[in-house]
């Protein structure tokens, strides 16, 4: 199912062709929607072939792993844009969902849009602020870092978001306020939400507004010499990306019924988010999926080895971070291509 990243043409300045025309998607492009739809067919069955809880709790989770992966590919992987604090986007959207129904007696589905909304404007906020004034690489990372953590702080200290202790949303059982009486349901919404995900991560690899990031990912300059905005594009990057990393805060709160300030802003959520995009493989539709996956199995091995001890998760995700970038740099998604360049004993070129 993965996506093999592909040879880009480009202009005599360095741009990818695919940005000076309409994108329009080719017959592989149609052949990867209809392996999305088979995808979120296929998954979207498991709840009726089997009603193990740890079977569907498994699956659910890998789903959300997937989710907030694809988030950080939007911006990281097709945008070049490497976050270390996406966490803020999560932790928005999650303090949106739950102060919406606690504070505002909001309907927990009307308070999701308002969730995705809010923490689009936040990526917008932060967008401003940083490629207004030109930050990228690891400046940029610093910058959504410190954001994460003053965001935290805040959490902290202003009473609407119940301080250190958080907040408790009160079990109401019922599909009107996404609450399901099995993981089945809560299986579904985040299969909703990654199908959404893969959709716009197809978009990004077949529209033109895709060819435009990746041309100002490549090379920013040449793609601003012939007309691309590259202000514009990674703010509208960064606000989707935020979009569906708040989808996942909501999620989050719906499902545990909690959030505080070290869940909703701490370091974990963004690790988690950029080391299953990085090891499935960057700018691709599949790769967070592939790298969600075989981090949610290796925990799920570590935690049955080691038990609940405290950091292990962090010490294999870093592991795992390492032998990838070391072995295969494209990812899982681009292992055929590692294999062959590996065998042919060419040199794996940098996507940038």
């Amino acid at each position: 199912m993965s996506a093999r990243p592909t040879t880009t043409t480009t202009t005599p300045m360095g741009v990818p062709a695919a940005a000076l025309a309409t994108a329009a998607p080719g017959s592989r492009g149609l052949r990867e929607l209809g392996l999305i739809a088979l995808f979120v067919a296929l998954v979207a069955c498991v709840p009726l072939v089997t009603e193990s809880g740890s079977t569907l709790n498994f699956v659910m989770m890998a789903l959300y792993a997937t989710l907030i992966a694809q988030a950080w590919n939007i911006l990281g992987g097709f945008g070049g844009q490497f976050s270390f604090g996406h966490a803020l986007f999560f932790g928005s959207g999650a303090y949106i969902q739950a102060i919406a129904q606690l504070q505002g007696g909001i309907n927990p589905w009307v308070a999701l849009v308002l969730a995705v909304l809010g923490a689009a404007l936040v990526g917008l906020f932060v967008g401003a602020l940083s490629f207004r004034y030109g930050l990228k690489g690891s400046y940029f990372a610093l910058v959504t870092l410190a954001f994460a953590e003053v965001f935290r702080i805040l959490a902290l200290s202003v009473p609407i978001t119940g301080g250190g202790v958080g907040l408790m949303v009160p079990l109401r059982e019922a599909a009107s306020n996404m609450q399901f009486g099995s993981r089945a349901g809560y299986l579904w919404l985040v299969l909703a939400f990654v199908g959404a995900a893969l959709l716009a991560s197809w978009w990004l690899r077949n529209g033109r507004f895709g060819a435009w990031l990746q041309a100002v990912r490549d090379n920013e300059d040449a793609a601003r010499a012939v007309g691309v905005n590259p202000f514009r594009v990674k703010l509208g990057a960064i606000a989707l990306s935020g979009a569906f990393m708040g989808a996942a805060g909501a999620f989050y709160v719906q499902v545990f019924q909690y959030i505080d300030p070290a869940i909703a802003y701490g370091p974990s959520t963004s690790v988690e988010a950029l080391v299953a995009a990085i090891v499935g493989g960057m700018g691709t539709v599949w790769g967070p999926v592939l790298g969600a996956v075989v981090l949610h199995v290796l925990a799920d091995l570590t935690r049955n080895l080691f038990g609940e001890l405290p950091g292990i998760n962090m010490v294999i995700y870093g592991t795992v971070l390492v032998l990838i970038v070391v072995f295969l740099p494209r990812g899982i998604a681009g292992l055929g291509v590692s294999a062959r360049r590996l065998l042919g004993g060419g040199k794996e070129s940098s996507r940038g």
